[in-house]
Order: structure tokens, then C-alpha cells, then sequence
């Protein structure tokens, strides 16, 4: 017997048979779901941080600081003037982007820094002045020509500058005597290069840099965009992960069909001499030479899929990057599909080795030996496997293996329950719900796995369907329509009326003003900190670097305390500290930090850890003061505020030149859009899990179609009308979709609700019950329907026909 001859000739008979189609057809939903998701989020983060590069003008940045963190200065235009940031730089900036201003001809993109004599600026600096492009301004006794009006600018990752920008040469700040000793100035080094270059630079720099440096990464940049992008793949992750699982469902319950119909021929070949060994590597063949072009077609149908989706979110991806398509994540799905199939189907292909052919010939499925069934635990760690690898996400991954898990459990346990119950019951019930409830107890291990299966698959059709558009209906509730779009900083105290006043004239809503101090990290529980005594990369630049601290009477909105108490009163030398501290610091309630603000130390108690969303566009910060101990420290305000479109706020720059406005209406039209895609995105890998979820009903229904047609055959004999055996399927049937339906229902309430808390951070999500509800009643009777409908056509057999097949 030669093995791969005799594997292609029976694939070649059998490929049209259910269950090798429903193989076939699993591994390419899988594969591409796989591929489409994983290609897809790969794709977007490479644009990320190519966009992130832009975002700082490099790759990656070292800055040196000394007394402030800026490079502040005072332009005048005749009797006005206005308080800017100065960016000074060479004729290389930037490194990565482009600088686009709009002068006399037009938007103009430019590839390099201002020449000598000119500079570049802002709206805010016009408007504070007065002037336009083409005049004059005067920077450190020069008058320096504007060339043009900063649209879009690289090297900007600090959204909260103090003031706005002017771009100048960097031969200029010296010659005018800007960066003299003394000045106060930040220094930048941007830095551009491949990957494994700006890695080994980055390590070879770090011990070397001076106290007060920072380096800031593309890793560290897009910080806005990046949370709704991570949050856009998990949602995608999530679809694909269950589709890909609903496919192996399938899988194992074809395969357990193919090895029922494959055991008469075992035994005819072992009685024609054929050896174990031949056989299991005929049998696998013939599943290997199914399997690859599947495979092919479910990676060729994934990156189709995902070109779809890439096309329709493109234009969201931040500076409009279009990466390659990366072949990576095609050989992975492919890889995993090979390994879903054989870690799904081996089992039972394995019992075949230990069929008696005389056994078979009786019609006997026993093999006599139970050695192999500890296989049974492969499928499970293959589904573990997928999810591991898929979910990109520690919880996500540890959330639906936990709740994949608990629910084949109470599948399990559960059917054993109500199997035991119907031996009981069954004499009150009429006699064709008795036979049909009597088939599922006799098939008590097919039932069970029935069960088991429908529920996985009504469980992860249920959230796809129903939790997943709830889920992303909170995080559109996380947006609504009076989320602050403007940001004022440098607030005086003599200016807080007015603003109100004139804010309250443009008809601004959701106006919050808090007070903002810039300070120092200088010491944990007594001991000044070194960045080598934390792991996290990021606790270098909050110690080398300055932090803003703020205070309120009340918890801030996009707050919310997860230990200790909010200050009081009477509260003093107290802190409240953001999660994120508390991880990167080894921080716990009772430690003190003590900062430098100004001239003046302060030492505080951590009495709070808050879980703060970053992504709420309000001002959030890691570390906030009690009132008593803030109030004595020198400060200003930031506001945020709503405000709807139409309305002007040039008029402040003007009568407020010491103001900056930030306008986040573009991020936030953005990450509203990408709710909005994402949405339609799911929808499609959606389609993918619902195709699964029928393959899963139709295996389930084919696992026991020779024997129901056999037991059906006997009863018409025996004198049983087409009417009482079609009872019998539909009370057989809606009673494991019923118990599929209910346990479908509960899991994906705790599901959903353990996604919501610990992958999405969605606060008080609540599952749509009145919809779950509805999925127990559609599962009983879609089942009954379909098993109906697969199994009318045994009414319509002559009972000599089946019973001659035997």
C-alpha cells in the first residue's frame, strides 16, 4: 500500500462528501479571518508609527533640558506683542514629514527648515499681532521677514506648549544672542535611521545622557490616536479569534464524522493486509492534501478581505500612510490553520488504528481500547493555542479562555443534569417528545458534544451579533456630542472671569477650568529615584524631566478612585496618584513624593490611586495635589470646553495675547470615525463567524444523520407516521438549542461584561438582556428548523431501502 497514492485517490472520491467539505470550508474561514485581522492590525501600526515619526520630526529625539522646558520668547508687531514658543532649526529639519505653511501662492509644503531672515508661525501669532504673511515681525531686536503661516507642522508631540509656535532659523537664535549662556532653552537632537540603527542607538545613548535629558521614541508619539487604534484591533481581534474558534468546532465534530465513515474501510484494509501505520499516514495525507489548498484560499481570501477594510479606513490612518501589505501574519494564519486542523481532528483519527474489522462488520463502533482518549484534551490546547497567539492581548486572550472554557463545562455538566431529569420526566410528555427527548439521552457522549458545540457557537455568534455592537455603542457613549474640543492654557487668575463670561457668550458648554503647576520629581519616600531602578522605559523621562500636577475639590470627570479616599477639607499634603505612577513607580498608598515647583519642595502622602481615561480629550494628570497645599503654590489654568461649530474664538488671541488655544476637533473627528469603521469592519469579519456558526450546525446535524435515518427506517416499519417522527426531531432539536440558547446567553453576558471592565475599559456597561433573551428562543428553534429540514428527507425513504444499506 502506498500511502499519498492511495490519500489522493480517496480525497478525490471523497472530496464532495459533507464532512470533508465542511473541513475544507472551516480551515478557509479560519485562515482568512486570521489573515485579514492580523495583516490589517499590522498594517495600521506600522502607519502609526510611521506617522508618530512625523509627529516628531525623526525617528527618534534626545532633549536636553536646564531651567525650563521651553524656548520662550516676545514677538512685537509695532505696539503689540505676543509671548511664543521658538523653534529654532538647521537646514536638515525636519528628518521626517513636512513642514506645510500657506504663503502668497498657496499651501506649500516645505522639506526643510526657514532660510536665514525668515520665519514661519503660527494663526495664533497673526491674530495676537495683527499682521499678516508677508510683514514684518521682530524677534530679539530683529525684524525678521514671516514667509509663511504654519498648516501643519512635524515636531510637535508636546500638545500642551504655553505658547504658539514660531519657527526660525537656528543660525538666526545665535546670531540675535537668543541662545546665549543663560537662555532658556531646550535642545534637540532628531535623529533618523532604520529600525535595528535608532535600537542601537538608542542603547548606546541612554547611559550617556545628562541630567534633565529625555529621549522620546515614535513608540511614545500618537498617543491620542494609538488608545482608539488598539482599541479598533481588539474589536477586530476579538471577531477574528471567534470565528477562527467556531471553524475548529466544526472541525472536530467533521472529523469525528469522517472517522465514523471511514471505519469500514480500516477494517478492509487491515483485512487486506494493510498496516496500522499505513493507514493513520494514508489517512493523514489525504487530510494534508486537503488542508494546504484551503489554507491557500482562506490567505488569499484573508489579505482580500482585509485590502477591503484597509481601503475604507485608510484616509482615518494619521498622515494618510499607506503601508505594504506584510506577508508575516499569511504564513502565521496559514501555519495555525494546519495546526487547528490536525490538533481538531487527530483524535478520532487516531481511534481508527485500534478498529477490529470484525467489530465493524457487526456494525460495533467500539474499538476496545480507551488509551487514546487523553487526545481528546489536544483540541482544547490547540483552541488555547489560537487564542494566545490571535488575541494580541494579554486579557482579551485570558478573558475568552477563561470564558470558552467555563462554558463547555457547564455545557457538560448542565446536559448531564437534564439527561438524568428526562428518564423522570419523560412518561408525562407526549409520545413524540418522549422519543426525541429519549434519542438525546441514549446518544448521552454525542448529545453532550452536541451541546457543547452549539453552545461555543451561539456563545460567539451571540457576542459578535449582539455584545459587540453594545460594546461599541458604549465606546461611542464615551464621546458624546459636548466632548470638550478646545483646550485654553496659561490662564492668570485676574483672567478667569472674563473668560467664563466671554466663553459663556459663545454659547461653550462642558467648560471645566483647573489649576495647572509645573514641577519636578525630586524624591520617593525620602531617596532620590534613578531611572535604572525602574524597568519602564518611561520612568527616565518623568525623572529627567518635568511633570504638571493639578487639584480639585472634587473627583475630576474621567476619574475614578480604585484606592483610598478622595481629599477633604481639612486635607493637607495629601496626592492622589494615576494607576499608570503606581506601576512604573512601585508606588502604594502611604508613600510620599516630594516635588520641586519653583523654588519651593513639597513632600506629599499618596492617599488615592485613580484609573484616569486618557482618551476622554479633558485635562487628565498623573499626579493631582489636595486644594489646601495647591493653592499655595504658583500656578495657572487650563480650560476645556465644547464648543459648536460656527463659532469664533479669534477674538480671544486678540484681547488675551498671553492665551493658547489648542483645537482638538480633528483628533476628535478622527476617533469618532474610527468607531464608525470599526463598526463596519466587524460586520464583515462577522460574516466570516456566522458562515462558521452554520458549518457548526451542519456538522452537528450530520454526527448523527446514519444512525437517526437507520432508527427512523425501523419506526415507519413498526408502523410510525412521517408526523410523529418529525415531532420527534423538532422536541429532540429545540431542546439543545434551548440548552445551547440559555447557556449561550449567560456566557456572553459575562463575556461581554469581562470585556468591557478588563480589555476596552468600559465603565458601567451593561449587556443587552432583552436581547439575549431573544437568542435563547431564536437558538431552540432555529436548531429545531434545521434539524427538521436535514433530516425530512428520511420520511421520504422506503423503510426496505435503509434497512438493506443496513
Amino acid at each position: 500500500m502506498k500511502p499519498l497514492s492511495f490519500a489522493a485517490r480517496s480525497l478525490r472520491r471523497e472530496f464532495l462528501h459533507a464532512e470533508l467539505a465542511t473541513l475544507a470550508l472551516a480551515l478557509v474561514l479560519a485562515v482568512a479571518a486570521l489573515t485579514a485581522v492580523a495583516t490589517l492590525a499590522i498594517r495600521v501600526e506600522r502607519a502609526i508609527i510611521a506617522s508618530a515619526a512625523d509627529l516628531i520630526g525623526g525617528d527618534l529625539s534626545v532633549d536636553a533640558s536646564r531651567d525650563v522646558a521651553d524656548f520662550p520668547s516676545v514677538a512685537f508687531a509695532g505696539d503689540r506683542s505676543r509671548f511664543v514658543d521658538i523653534r529654532a532649526t538647521d537646514a536638515t529639519f525636519p528628518l521626517r514629514g513636512v513642514l506645510a505653511v500657506r504663503n502668497a501662492t498657496g499651501i506649500e509644503a516645505i522639506v526643510h527648515g526657514p532660510a536665514p531672515g525668515t520665519v514661519y508661525v503660527e494663526p495664533a501669532v497673526l491674530a495676537a499681532l495683527g499682521i499678516a504673511v508677508g510683514e514684518r515681525i521682530q524677534i530679539g531686536g530683529r525684524d525678521l521677514l514671516i514667509a509663511g503661516q504654519i498648516t501643519q507642522s512635524p515636531d510637535s508631540a508636546n500638545l500642551f506648549r504655553l505658547a504658539p509656535r514660531v519657527v526660525m532659523s537656528l543660525a538666526d537664535a545665535g546670531s540675535i544672542g537668543l541662545l546665549a549662556t543663560g537662555s532658556r532653552a531646550r535642545h534637540r537632537l532628531l535623529v533618523a535611521g532604520g529600525e535595528s540603527a535608532i535600537a542601537e542607538f538608542a542603547a548606546a545613548i541612554k547611559p550617556r545622557l545628562p541630567a534633565g535629558a529625555e529621549i522620546t521614541t515614535v513608540e511614545d508619539a500618537q498617543q491620542n490616536l494609538r488608545g482608539a487604534f488598539e482599541r479598533a484591533a481588539s474589536f477586530l481581534r476579538l471577531a477574528a479569534l471567534l470565528a477562527a474558534l467556531l471553524s475548529g468546532v466544526a472541525i472536530v465534530l467533521a472529523a469525528q464524522r469522517f472517522a465514523q465513515r471511514k471505519r469500514e474501510e480500516v477494517a478492509l484494509l487491515r483485512c487486506l493486509g494493510a498496516r496500522r501505520g499505513e493507514i493513520l499516514s494514508a489517512l493523514l495525507l489525504e487530510l494534508t492534501l486537503l488542508a494546504l489548498p484551503a489554507c491557500l484560499a482562506g490567505a488569499v481570501l484573508g489579505l482580500a478581505l482585509q485590502q477591503v477594510v484597509f481601503a475604507l479606513a485608510g484616509n482615518l490612518l494619521p498622515g494618510g500612510a499607506v503601508p505594504t501589505i506584510p506577508w508575516q501574519p499569511s504564513l502565521a494564519a496559514f501555519a495555525i490553520g494546519i495546526a487547528v486542523l490536525f490538533g481538531f481532528a487527530l483524535p478520532p483519527l487516531l481511534r481508527l488504528r485500534e478498529v477490529e474489522p470484525m467489530r465493524v462488520f457487526r456494525r460495533d463502533d467500539a474499538t476496545g481500547n480507551r488509551r487514546f482518549d487523553i487526545l481528546y484534551l489536544l483540541p482544547i490546547a490547540v483552541a488555547a493555542m489560537l487564542i494566545a497567539l490571535g488575541a494580541g492581548n494579554a486579557q482579551l486572550a485570558l478573558t475568552l479562555s477563561t470564558g470558552f472554557a467555563a462554558i463547555v463545562a457547564i455545557a457538560f455538566a448542565l446536559g448531564l443534569v437534564l439527561l438524568r431529569l428526562v428518564r423522570s420526566v419523560s412518561a408525562r410528555l407526549p409520545a413524540a417528545l418522549r422519543f426525541g427527548l429519549a434519542n438525546l439521552a441514549r446518544r448521552r457522549a454525542l448529545s453532550l458534544l452536541q451541546a457543547s458545540a452549539l453552545a461555543l457557537s451561539l456563545t460567539a455568534f451571540a457576542l459578535l451579533a449582539v455584545v459587540a455592537p453594545s460594546l461599541l455603542s458604549s465606546w461611542r457613549a464615551e464621546l458624546p456630542p459636548d466632548t470638550p474640543n478646545y483646550f485654553l492654557i496659561n490662564l492668570q487668575d485676574d483672567q478667569l472671569a472674563a473668560i467664563r463670561a466671554r466663553l459663556a457668550e459663545l454659547g461653550a458648554e462642558n467648560v471645566n477650568v483647573l489649576p495647572i503647576a509645573v514641577g519636578k520629581l525630586v524624591a520617593i519616600n525620602g531617596k532620590t529615584p534613578r531611572p535604572d531602578d525602574y524597568p519602564d522605559r518611561r520612568a527616565a523621562n518623568w525623572i529627567n524631566g518635568e511633570t504638571r500636577v493639578s487639584w480639585s475639590e472634587a473627583l475630576p470627570p474621567a476619574n475614578r478612585l480604585l484606592q483610598g479616599q478622595w481629599f477633604d477639607a481639612t486635607s493637607t499634603q495629601q496626592l492622589s496618584v494615576d494607576q499608570m505612577w503606581v506601576d512604573m513607580f512601585h508606588l502604594r498608598l502611604g508613600d510620599t513624593l516630594t516635588l520641586r515647583v519653583g523654588e519651593r519642595d513639597i513632600t506629599s502622602k499618596v492617599s488615592s490611586i485613580r484609573g484616569v481615561r486618557w482618551d476622554s480629550f479633558r485635562a487628565n494628570f498623573f499626579l493631582m495635589l489636595d486644594a489646601k497645599t495647591g493653592n499655595a503654590l504658583a500656578h495657572s489654568y487650563i480650560a476645556s470646553f465644547h464648543l459648536s461649530a460656527g463659532a469664533s474664538l479669534a477674538g480671544l488671541s486678540k484681547d488675551f495675547p498671553n492665551l493658547s488655544l489648542i483645537d482638538l476637533n480633528q483628533i476628535l473627528d478622527r476617533v469618532r470615525e474610527i468607531v464608525s469603521r470599526v463598526s463596519g469592519a466587524v460586520v464583515w469579519v462577522l460574516g466570516f463567524s456566522l458562515a462558521a456558526g452554520l458549518l457548526v450546525l451542519l456538522a452537528a446535524l450530520a454526527a448523527t444523520a446514519d444512525e437517526r435515518r437507520f432508527e427512523s427506517a425501523l419506526l415507519r416499519t413498526l408502523g410510525a407516521h412521517s408526523a410523529q417522527l418529525s415531532a420527534a426531531v423538532l422536541g429532540e432539536f429545540a431542546a439543545l438549542g434551548g440548552l445551547a440558547g440559555c447557556i449561550a446567553a449567560l456566557g456572553a453576558s459575562a463575556i461581554g461584561i469581562a470585556l468591557a471592565r478588563r480589555v476596552f475599559h468600559f465603565a458601567g456597561y451593561q449587556p443587552p438582556y432583552a436581547m439575549l433573551i431573544v437568542v435563547v428562543f431564536a437558538a431552540a428553534a432555529l436548531v429545531a428548523c434545521a434539524g427538521w429540514i436535514a433530516t425530512r428527507r428520511v420520511a421520504r425513504t422506503a423503510p426496505v431501502i435503509v434497512l438493506r444499506r443496513g
